[in-house]
């Protein structure tokens, strides 16, 4: 797997110091990487995949076992709900959608989800 070692305590710009990991990953193993962590994923936990540039997002939460929400933000702002078998599918055509021209991809674990997650503001190249 060709991940970057993960940083651990950043801080999103709005100062919050929820603890996170940033792993750095080829947009060309994005795909598996990502199904990876949704199938180790708790109840109730979610994941970040930003640009690059994080000025767009997909953010999966783990409703139960078997459901996942999808919240896309970047050219399309929609909100997807996909079981745990067809997340693969949903999430090529995501990525290829969102992330274009990008090479490398951010992938943030955010722990457990509330609002703020969903409304956080990250700091923008």
């Amino acid at each position: 797997m060709s991940l970057i070692n993960p940083w651990f305590g950043l801080f999103d710009s709005t100062g919050s110091s929820r603890l996170t990991t940033v792993l750095m990953i080829d947009k060309a193993t994005a795909l598996e990487t990502v199904v990876e962590r949704l199938r180790n994923l708790p109840e109730g936990h979610c994941i970040d995949l930003r640009s690059y540039k994080r000025n767009r997002s997909l953010l999966f939460i783990m409703n139960n076992n078997e459901e996942i929400l999808i919240i896309e933000d970047g050219y399309e702002k929609k909100k997807h709900i996909v079981s745990l078998g067809n997340v693969r599918k949903k999430l090529k055509s995501l990525i290829k959608r969102e992330f274009p021209r990008s090479r490398k991809l951010r992938l943030y674990n955010l722990g457990p989800f509330d609002e703020s997650v969903e409304n956080r503001n990250m700091k923008k190249l």
